[in-house]
């Protein structure tokens, strides 16, 4: 029990040091620092033959390295590149930019799921998109809102609703609108096409 609290008062009052923010909002260096903690502070609390003094030590120096790399952030702007990373454009004038999505690990139904709960419901609404290095998504929304890809109902639960011949048809993957018929969506390779619509 000594041990336990020991350890974890020292955590403490270093975590107060170096402040705290909420998961979503951690950098990568932060989320290295929550699993670097996470063992160093483990052992000593579950392991009697680790010494005390060298486990306190290892935190010490674990958050050190935290607030190095925190002035190298806010010193270097090649260092907050490296470190955590930059945004990534995943959606401009409405469609969904292939590039992005894939740069960044995500995929259009993923990146649809962040949409609807910043509450968008069309692509038609959007402007410019952004993931940021937190992995939250920034959206700029259009002055006037123009036809494009509904994303509510979630295009999984959606009824059917092709384009006839002649008309805009937008692509299900990614919300390009070209005319109908068309085959191969030029932007990311899809087959599947829907008629576009507007929401105010």
């Amino acid at each position: 029990a000594l041990r336990v609290v020991i350890i974890l008062v020292w955590t403490m009052v270093l975590l107060r040091w170096i402040g705290g923010r909420s998961i979503a909002q951690m950098s990568v260096v932060e989320f290295l620092l929550v699993i670097a903690l996470g063992s160093a502070v483990g052992d000593p609390m579950f392991q009697p033959n680790v010494p005390l003094l060298p486990a306190m030590l290892v935190i010490l120096l674990v958050v050190l390295f935290d607030k190095g790399a925190d002035l190298m952030l806010a010193r270097w702007r090649a260092a907050k590149r490296v470190l955590d990373g930059v945004p990534v454009e995943v959606i401009r004038d409405g469609v969904i930019r292939r590039d992005g999505i894939t740069e960044r690990g995500h995929g259009a139904t993923e990146l649809m799921e962040k949409l609807r709960l910043a509450g968008i419901r069309n692509l038609g609404q959007i402007d410019r998109a952004y993931l940021e290095p937190s992995g939250e998504l920034s959206v700029f929304l259009r002055d006037s809102p123009v036809a494009g890809l509904r994303i509510v109902p979630p295009i999984e639960l959606a009824e059917p609703d092709p384009p006839a011949p002649g008309d805009p048809a937008c692509c299900l993957e990614c919300g390009r609108i070209a005319s109908a018929p068309v085959t191969t969506c030029e932007s990311c390779g899809e087959v599947d096409w829907t008629r576009p619509r507007q929401d105010d």
